[in-house]
C-alpha cells in the first residue's frame, strides 16, 4: 500500500502553487474577517499534511473501496437532510463536534467513485446500457445537494462528471448528439425563467440573473454585491491599497460586500492586492488546472487519468466562475474560489484531492522508471 518514491519524482512545482495560492487566501481571509485567519490557517495546514500522506499510498488501494466511497457520500447527504444544520436560508451543514459542509466533500469522493467506474467499464464506455447506469447513479446526489438548495455546486458537479467521461473515452457521436439536445434546450429554459411568472428556479435565483442583465434595475438590491464588486477590484489598481487597510474609500471597510471571506473574496484579492495580485491568483487557478491536465495525460491507466482530469476541472472551472461573478461576467453563484475562499470544509476536501494528483504522478513516474 504505501510505496517507495524518489524525492525528486515529487511535483513540487504543483505543491509550491498550492501552498501560493492558500497563503494568498490566508491573507486575504485575515483582512476580510480577522477572526477566521486562524481557521484558515489550520483548514490549510491540516490540507497540507493529508495531501502529502495520501499522495505516498497507492490509490489504486482506495479505489478498491469505490463502492463505500459511493455509500459514505450519500450517507453524508441524507443526513443533512435530515439532521443539517441551516445557515443563511440553506441548510449544506452536518455538526458532529466540528461543522463541515459534505457537499464539498462530495465533489472529492464522486472523481474518485468515477474514476473507478469508467476504469472498471472502459471496454464498455460507449454502451448505452453504461451510460444510463452511471447517469443514474449521480443523479440522486445532485437532488440531494440541490435540494439543501445548493445549485452552483449541483452544476460544477455536472459539468466535472462530464469531463470526466469524455476524458474516459466518451463517443463524440455522444458528445455531439448531447450538445445537440443541451443548447437548444439551454437556450428554450433560459427564455422561460426570465419570465415573471417561471416556475423552473427559486425567485432569488431568477434575481440574480435578471440583476446580471439588467443591474442598473437592481442596483440596490441583487445586483448590490456585484456592482461594488466590480468597484473594489477596479480601485485597487496595479497593486492594490494594501492589506488590512485602514482605507476611508475602501470598499470592504465600508461593508458594502456582505461576507466578502467566502463568495466574493476575488473582490478582496483585487482591492487590497491590485491587478497584480488579481492576476497572481488567475494565473495560479490556470496553472494548477493545468497541470493537473498534463498529470492526467502521463497517467499509468484510466483511473489516474480520471483522478487528476477531474480535479483539474473542478479546480479550473470553479475558479473560473468565482472570478467571473466577482468581475460582473457571470450571475452570482455563490460558489467559493478554491484555495482562496474562507472555509475549512472546501480546503482540507481539495487538498485531500491534490494528494490523489500528486499520487497519480508518482505512480507514473515509478511505472516509467520500471
Amino acid at each position: 500500500m504505501l510505496r517507495k518514491y524518489r524525492i525528486k519524482d515529487y511535483d513540487f512545482k504543483l505543491v509550491l502553487m498550492l501552498i501560493a495560492i492558500s497563503v494568498i487566501g490566508i491573507l486575504a481571509v485575515g483582512s476580510a474577517e480577522k477572526e477566521l485567519q486562524q481557521k484558515q490557517l489550520m483548514g490549510f495546514l491540516l490540507g497540507l499534511f493529508l495531501m502529502v500522506v495520501i499522495s505516498l499510498f497507492d490509490y489504486a488501494v482506495f479505489l478498491r473501496f469505490w463502492w463505500v466511497i459511493y455509500a459514505v457520500n450519500a450517507i453524508l447527504l441524507v443526513l443533512v437532510i435530515f439532521f443539517g444544520k441551516e445557515v443563511g436560508g440553506a441548510q449544506r451543514w452536518l455538526d458532529i463536534g466540528i461543522q463541515f459542509q459534505p457537499s464539498e466533500l462530495a465533489k472529492i469522493l464522486l472523481i474518485l467513485f468515477y474514476a473507478k467506474f469508467i476504469m472498471k467499464y472502459e471496454e464498455k464506455i460507449n454502451d448505452i446500457k453504461i451510460l444510463f447506469f452511471a447517469v443514474v447513479l449521480v443523479v440522486p446526489v445532485l437532488l440531494m445537494i440541490l435540494k439543501q438548495p445548493d445549485l452552483s455546486t449541483t452544476i460544477m458537479i455536472f459539468i466535472v462528471f462530464c469531463v470526466m467521461f469524455f476524458v474516459g473515452g466518451i463517443s463524440y457521436k455522444y458528445v455531439f448528439g448531447i450538445l445537440g439536445v443541451a443548447i437548444p434546450t439551454f437556450v428554450i429554459l433560459f427564455i422561460q425563467i426570465l419570465q415573471p411568472d417561471q416556475q423552473i428556479i427559486e425567485k432569488y435565483q431568477r434575481n440574480r440573473i435578471m440583476a446580471w442583465l439588467h443591474p442598473e434595475d437592481y442596483a440596490t438590491t441583487e445586483a448590490y454585491q456585484q456592482l461594488n464588486s466590480i468597484m473594489a477590484i477596479g480601485s485597487g489598481q496595479l497593486t492594490g491599497k494594501g492589506l488590512n487597510n485602514n482605507v476611508v474609500n475602501s470598499v470592504k471597510n465600508g461593508n458594502f460586500i456582505s461576507e466578502p471571506q467566502t463568495d466574493f473574496i476575488f473582490t478582496i484579492v483585487g482591492e487590497e492586492l491590485g491587478f497584480l495580485g488579481g492576476c497572481a491568483v488567475l494565473f495560479l487557478v490556470i496553472g494548477i488546472a493545468a497541470e493537473c491536465i498534463i498529470i492526467a495525460y502521463k497517467a499509468k491507466d484510466t483511473a489516474g487519468k480520471i483522478i487528476a482530469a477531474g480535479m483539474g476541472a473542478l479546480i479550473g472551472f470553479q475558479g473560473i466562475l468565482n472570478i467571473c461573478v466577482a468581475t460582473g461576467l457571470m450571475p452570482n453563484t455563490g460558489i467559493p474560489l478554491p484555495f482562496v475562499s474562507a472555509g475549512l470544509t472546501s480546503m482540507v476536501a481539495l487538498y485531500i484531492g491534490m494528494g490523489f494528483v500528486l499520487n497519480v504522478r508518482l505512480q507514473a513516474i515509478r511505472k516509467y522508471n520500471n
